[in-house]
């Protein structure tokens, strides 16, 4: 059952958070306070499904080389892929790309000033848009991301799931209807910051919270059950089986360009199987495949198989190093790059955990 929203709760909670905000908030970001919406937006994108102790790096990386929209929308796309590189979830770097070249191209580099605007680019949804709405703009759009949620459920008793549709309606009409209007900027930072620093997913600082008096998780037990959440991630296993060939200390790699993980990252020459082969088994393959012919490759290294989670997705990766000497044929989209020029091309983490380890001693 439902809890009934105090009304009065309700009027104090953005006062109470914005005098938090003014005299004990001191997390400290670079894009804290910042009105270029190129940067607002450049952190937001980075920010999504990465911790901002992650990104932070990358952030800045990414404003040292490219300082504004056009000289990001000007860059070669593998420059841009390296940078992002370890982040992961490269479709958010593919849509940055996409919509750097659309402000330039199709409005002289001019960042849209609404908030339907934004909501019209690649990779900008209704979280983007409200932030870089407020931030840049100080619009009356009320931000809603994991730690808005949680403060949100847990202070005012709320067990819709937030994982549906029906809770995220919810969650957003209430977001909007605790909003300050004439400070949404300060106030959505204010709000995320309190979620990051006191109301955490685990062990919040209940004690130095401002709300605990009156919030209803802490005063019925129930800070480890809110927010619901109702669906269980299903993780699917997949094996790449790689071969790691050397021809004259150049190796064969390929962009990956189809519809999957790593869209626009390389790799090495791959055999995906239901489950992980025996090394001689891979090179039988390569032999049947004509990859590799029989007589002329040494196997230099086997490395032990590594693992790389992500969000839907366990890869097991193995490796198998190959001295080749033969020239191969280069089928469409493999090339030859040189062994010292690898960490020029944008890779998958798990790759270049496997570079490191082949070519330890080999630079």
């Amino acid at each position: 059952m439902e809890v009934k929203i105090d009304k009065n709760n309700k009027l104090k909670f953005a006062p109470a958070l914005l005098k938090w905000h003014l005299s004990e908030n001191k997390r400290q970001m670079p894009w804290k306070g910042e009105k270029d919406p190129y940067k607002i937006w450049l952190s937001e994108i980075i920010l999504q499904q990465t911790r901002v102790e992650q990104g932070l790096n990358y952030y800045k990386n990414f404003i040292n080389t490219f300082p504004d929209i056009n000289q990001l929308a000007g860059a070669d796309d593998g420059r841009v892929f390296k940078l992002w590189e370890g982040l992961g979830y490269y479709s958010r770097c593919k849509n940055l790309l996409l919509t750097a070249r659309y402000i330039v191209k199709e409005r002289s580099g001019k960042f849209p000033e609404t908030y339907d605007e934004m909501l019209q680019l690649k990779g900008i949804g209704t979280y983007t848009a409200a932030a870089i709405s407020s931030f840049a703009f100080n619009l009356p759009y009320a931000v809603v991301d994991g730690n808005v949620f949680r403060v949100i459920a847990r202070v005012f008793g709320i067990s819709k799931p937030i994982d549906t549709a029906e809770g995220k309606r919810f969650f957003t009409e209430l977001a909007d209807e605790l909003l300050d209007k004439k400070k949404p900027g300060i106030y959505n930072q204010a709000l995320m910051d309190f979620g990051a620093v006191i109301c955490k997913p685990v062990s919040p600082l209940c004690q130095e919270c401002i709300f605990r008096k009156k919030c209803y998780a802490y005063q019925h037990n129930k800070i480890n059950e809110l927010p619901v959440k109702l669906k269980i991630i299903t993780v699917k296993k997949r094996v790449f089986n790689y071969l790691v060939l050397d021809y004259k200390n150049e190796i064969l790699v390929h962009e990956r360009l189809g519809k999957d993980i790593w869209q626009h990252l390389y790799e090495f020459c791959l055999f995906e199987t239901k489950k992980l082969l025996k090394p001689e088994e891979v090179t039988n393959l390569a032999l049947e495949k004509k990859i590799l012919k029989a007589g002329k490759y040494v196997v230099i290294t086997k490395l032990t198989p590594l693992k790389q989670l992500l969000s839907h997705q366990l890869i097991t990766g193995q490796f198998i190093y190959i001295h080749l000497t033969t020239k191969p044929v280069l089928k469409e989209n493999y090339i030859l790059v040189r062994r010292e020029q690898l960490k020029n091309y944008p890779f998958p983490k798990l790759i270049n955990n496997a570079i490191k380890e082949i070519f330890v001693e080999k630079k």
